[in-house]
């Protein structure tokens, strides 16, 4: 579903842990949301999927605004999904290098019709998705690093 669509941008960040640590975190933040908000946005773009449920990053299990379409533990995990003004697709890898894992974030989308391009705009063109998708990096590297610190990491930092 959704693979012809047109690529938006790519982020990346290291992440001073091993890559099935970053898989659990990136699934953790990505599952949680401040009460109700996600569910608020859902309702408020019509998103589809609605609402989270199952396992996360199953295939098949869903997150707001995404479905789970193919994922390989502590390497990939493709979400697609719509709403209102767009279709899209988020890629995330997942790479073990020297240092860590390297979480990347690769997105693409479609924004049909003068809803749509009004929507890019305001969401592309002002650089809100590059900070919203910088957010979340960080917010993965964070919380792999707390949980691996327990574990004993020397990466802490």
């Amino acid at each position: 579903m959704d693979t012809d669509l047109p690529y938006v941008d790519e982020h990346s960040v290291l992440v001073p842990a091993p890559a099935m640590a970053v898989w659990r975190s990136l699934a953790a933040v990505m599952t949680r949301s401040p009460a109700g908000s996600s569910a608020a946005m859902g309702l408020l773009l019509a998103t589809e999927p609605r609402r989270a449920g199952g396992t996360p990053f199953e295939v098949g299990s869903t997150i707001t605004g995404f479905a789970v379409t193919s994922a390989v533990p502590g390497r990939l995990v493709e979400l697609t999904g719509r709403h209102r003004f767009s279709r899209y697709r988020l890629v995330m890898t997942l790479a073990e290098q020297s240092g860590g894992t390297l979480l990347s974030a690769r997105s693409y989308a479609e924004f049909p019709g003068p809803h749509g391009f009004v929507y890019r705009q305001l969401v592309i063109g002002t650089g809100g998705h590059r900070l919203v998708v910088a957010a979340l990096l960080r917010s993965v590297r964070r919380h792999a690093r707390k949980n691996s610190a327990g574990a004993g990491n020397p990466d802490q930092g």
